[in-house]
């Protein structure tokens, strides 16, 4: 029992460890890139986008005949790209664009963080399992 609360203990250290560093490169990436009121929001757009492809890499990295640990998983993939990506900011820009009249933008926008993210994760899923053969 105790033994479980030790691993439990260090994942979540890993977790808020690889959080604070994602949360600190999207607020990085956030500063340097402006966005007007009612434009195309780049900032979540491109870490939501890189996510996607780096947590595609560790799910790939998983699958392979010798895979990632445990603990480099948990570092960046739900730590890192969970601090790094923004779901709540996604959805709040969107709503914003409506009720600034850029429905267009908003629509382009969700369609183009859906589509991207897929295409990404999959990118990544497959370029790490291509270079592991």
């Amino acid at each position: 029992m105790a033994l479980c609360y030790v691993r439990l203990m260090k994942d979540v250290f890993l977790v808020m460890v690889g959080g604070a560093v994602g949360s600190g490169l999207r607020y990085w990436v956030g500063s340097f890139i402006p966005v007007a009121a009612g434009a195309f929001p780049v900032p979540t757009f491109i870490v939501n986008i890189v996510g996607s492809f780096i947590l595609g890499c560790i799910a790939g990295a998983t699958m392979l005949p010798h895979p990632l640990s445990r603990s480099v998983a948990l570092l960046v993939g739900t730590g890192l790209c969970g601090g790094f990506t923004t779901y709540s900011a996604f959805a709040l820009e969107n709503v914003s664009l409506i009720h600034g009249g850029s429905i267009i933008i908003a629509i382009s926008y969700i369609a183009a963080s859906l589509l991207g993210g897929m295409l990404a994760a999959a990118a990544g899923v497959a370029i790490v399992r291509a270079t592991a053969s």
